[in-house]
Order: C-alpha cells, then sequence, then structure tokens
C-alpha cells in the first residue's frame, strides 16, 4: 500500500494536517481569550519573536538548528524545558510544513528513505514528548537539556571542519530515526543534526538528504505537537505566536544570507554561540 504513495499523496497530507493544526490552535487560543476576557501581548513576545527570527535565519541557511536554536534562546529567557519544546515543535509545524511542500514541489524527496524515517521518528518524538511533559520535572531536567543540547552544539561545531566521507548505502536510518524523534522531542532540537549529518557522512545525496529529512521532520513536528498540546496546553500561545511571527519575517533574509555566508562558516559559529551559552547554563546551575 505504501508503495502506492506518491510524492503529490504526500503534499496532501502534509497540507491537511497544517490546517487542523491551524485549527486546533485557533480554537485553543480563543478558548484562553474567553476565560480571561481578552488576549494581552507584553514585551517578552518581542523576545519571543526574536528568538524565532534569529532560529529561522539560522535554519533558512542551514537546513538545520531551528529547534537547538530556538529552545537554547527561550531557556535563556526563562522559558521552562517543557513549555519551551511545545513552543518549539508547534511553531515547526508550521515552518517544516512549508519546507516540505517545497522540497516536495522540487523534487528534493527520497521516497523510500522518507517512508523509512516517518516511522522510527513519529514513535520516538511521541513518546520524548510525553516524558517531558508528564514524567520529567523540568527543574531537574533543565541541566541535562543544556548537556544535550550542549552535545548538539558541539556536534554542529565539529562538522564545521569536516567533508562528507562518501558510503555504498545508507545505514541505520531507523535507529537515526527513533533517537532524532525522541531527542528532538525531549531538547527541542536535534532531528536535523542528529538525521541530516549522518545520512550525509554516509554519503547519501545532500540535496536529497536535506529535502528528505526537512519532509519527514513536519510529521515529527506534528504528533509531537499534539503530545505536548493534549498534555500542556495553549496557555503558552504567547511564546508560539512570538515564535511563528518571527520565523514569518525571517524566511527571506535566509535565503539572502545563504548567498552571502557559507553554511561551513555558519555552522561553525552557530556551533560556538550554543557551546557557549550552554557552558554558561551549566555552569551557573553547577555554582548553585
Amino acid at each position: 500500500m505504501l508503495e502506492k504513495l506518491t510524492l503529490r499523496h504526500i503534499s496532501v497530507v502534509i497540507l491537511s494536517l497544517k490546517i487542523a493544526m491551524a485549527a486546533w490552535l485557533v480554537w485553543g487560543v480563543w478558548q484562553h481569550a474567553s476565560g480571561k476576557g481578552f488576549l494581552q501581548l507584553d514585551y517578552s513576545f518581542l523576545g519571543y519573536m526574536l528568538a524565532g527570527f534569529v532560529a529561522q535565519l539560522i535554519d533558512g541557511a542551514l537546513g538545520m538548528a531551528y529547534g537547538v536554536s530556538c529552545t537554547t534562546l527561550l531557556l535563556n529567557l526563562g522559558i521552562s524545558p517543557a513549555i519551551a519544546t511545545a513552543s518549539v515543535h508547534t511553531a515547526e509545524v508550521f515552518t517544516t510544513g512549508a519546507s516540505g511542500l517545497s522540497h516536495l514541489y522540487l523534487g528534493n524527496v527520497d521516497k523510500k528513505l522518507f517512508l523509512r524515517l516517518i516511522l522510527p521518528g513519529v514513535i520516538g518524538s511521541m513518546v520524548g514528548a510525553y516524558l517531558i511533559s508528564e514524567v520529567f520535572d523540568g527543574k531537574v531536567i533543565k541541566p541535562y537539556i543544556a548537556a544535550y543540547l550542549l552535545i548538539l552544539g558541539l556536534i554542529i561545531f565539529i562538522k564545521s571542519f569536516r567533508s562528507r566521507k562518501p558510503s555504498e548505502k545508507v545505514r541505520y536510518v531507523s535507529i537515526l530515526g527513533l533517537s532524532g524523534g525522541f531527542l528532538d522531542a525531549v531538547g527541542g532540537g536535534g532531528w536535523g543534526p542528529i538525521v541530516t549529518s549522518n545520512i550525509v557522512n554516509q554519503g547519501n545525496d545532500p540535496r536529497e538528504t536535506v529535502g528528505t529529512v526537512n519532509t519527514a521532520e513536519f510529521f515529527v513536528a506534528f504528533f509531537s505537537t499534539g503530545v505536548f498540546l493534549f498534555f500542556v496546553g495553549v496557555d503558552s500561545w504567547q511564546v508560539v505566536a512570538g515564535l511563528i511571527a518571527g520565523g514569518l519575517l525571517a524566511a527571506p533574509f535566509g535565503a539572502w544570507l545563504v548567498s552571502r555566508i557559507s553554511a561551513k562558516s555558519l555552522m561553525f559559529m552557530v556551533g560556538l554561540i550554543i557551546i557557549l551559552t550552554q557552558s554558561y547554563t551549566l555552569i551557573s546551575w553547577w555554582m548553585k
């Protein structure tokens, strides 16, 4: 049955799920507003908007690091790990949906690789979303999240110096999807650095790898967001709105940045920033 699935069918599913998620969010925000009588924005909205802008700018140039960049910035703005990762994934449904549709339209998606990634990725992300929402204590898990993000920062930093090593075939796709989806949900980022980096380093075509992984990321973000919204709710609507608004503003600048700065140079700067900020978070926690 899956063999009969075409790229057009995948596009229709993505578009339908995006509309469903938008309707769910509008309903949730309306319920929140009716309970308080109004929707009110404060100055923190500008911080969330800036986080979304910077993260989307980076993602537009690298094809990865939206989640890890955005979560790093939100944690440093004082947002709890559960709210941060829930907000990032909710915003990602719209950013990755647009990215996935673009890659499908341009023919950058390897259907076989996509089908091998999507199921383990979705399972891993849903398990991770449940654990960060209901099991892990936010204050207890924060240093572990910071350590995880620090490791991702190191991966990105080191990757800026490496060349791609060719291989005959892509291996461990299911394991990469499962671990990438789980850590992405728990840490608010990691799908791109873990999955894309590993598959490209194995020798797969970079264009198809980025297109396929980004398209699969929509489904990972969608189902983990469903878990987050069920357990955490949309009380963090201001964070989500700020991230989406900032991301929309950054989209055209990301394309411009690609033509001005090499991916390796930007990757170096992103990795360095993440290493510095998360090292500061861990040192502050250790000194308490």
